[in-house]
């Protein structure tokens, strides 16, 4: 009886780690189908950024995400090995990441000769903003989001604080009555702020003109916005954005084989299908025509 049950422990362990690994090796299969039918029908080629809160296999921990220079260095690379005449289309969910990696992606998507094409399904924060507007083309879900762009500072493993937060501070309360560190602070917050608007401005001139791109650039970093207010697509649009909304099937069917940790309970839950339609209030049957 106990050697059965050990060959049946140790087929559990075995079993736990194979499952996970055959999901997963099915999974990047139906995303290299998806990508590969979403190039055929755009002709171009399609890089995707997703950055989602993942589990490690069996032990469930979860691992967050963001824009790193392994980011950069990949999509770098893909840019760098696409034909100067072919398209890009990128797909894009982050809440943001290191403003380096940001503006390097961004700097090489604006360097491309063919047209490139960000695809926004449900938000993209921070850094992943810098990216999306550095296309020829944005699209976005209709309840989709960018975020502003103002640098937040850290210090010491405290923050992160906002460079226009910073800047207001000094300005409140006097040079003379705020302390060397905050003061040092502020010199940071003030190159960092006229570095990303200029970046920004530079981004914006061709399509809209050096006078609109300096107010949009200032708009997304001055700082009147938190760094997590969502800017929906008629915020961006108010600002004099071009927005799409006409988002392809096979953008929502890829961010499906991105799931996140299964949890015990879901949050949410939906049937797949339309239900009934609700009976009349009255009672009656409704008229036929």
């Amino acid at each position: 009886m106990s050697e059965w049950l050990t060959g049946l422990f140790w087929w559990f362990l075995v079993l736990s780690f194979l499952v996970p690994m055959i999901r997963q090796r099915i999974i990047e299969k139906e995303r290299v189908g998806v990508l590969r039918a979403l190039e055929q029908r755009r002709g171009s080629r399609v890089i995707t950024m997703i950055h989602r809160q993942e589990a490690l296999s069996l032990l469930g921990v979860p691992l967050y995400r963001y824009l790193t220079m392994e980011d950069s260095e990949q999509v770098l690379r893909a840019i760098r090995l696409t034909p100067d005449d072919r398209p890009i289309d990128i797909i894009l969910h982050t809440p943001g990441g290191l403003a380096l990696a940001a503006t390097q992606i961004a700097y090489a998507i604006r360097k491309h000769p063919a047209p490139v094409t960000v695809f926004v399904p449900h938000y993209a924060m921070s850094g992943g903003t810098l990216v999306a507007l550095a296309a020829n083309h944005l699209m976005m879900d209709e309840n989709a989001a960018l975020g502003p762009i103002d640098p937040q500072l850290m210090q010491q493993n405290e923050g992160p604080y906002p460079a226009p937060s910073i800047l207001a501070v000094v300005k409140q309360k006097g040079v003379e009555k705020v302390d060397d560190k905050t003061l040092l602070l502020a010199d940071i917050a003030d190159k960092s702020l006229r570095q990303v608007r200029g970046f920004l401005t530079w981004l914006l001139d061709e399509p809209l003109g050096k006078s609109h791109a300096e107010a949009v650039a200032e708009a997304l970093t001055d700082g009147r916005w938190t760094h997590d207010y969502p800017l929906t697509t008629d915020a961006l649009r108010d600002l004099g954005l071009t927005v799409r909304t006409d988002m392809p099937a096979e953008v929502y069917r890829l961010m499906e084989l991105y799931p996140q940790p299964v949890r015990r309970q879901p949050a949410v839950e939906y049937l797949p299908l339309p239900g009934p339609s609700p009976a009349p209030a009255s009672g009656r049957q409704p008229a036929k025509r």
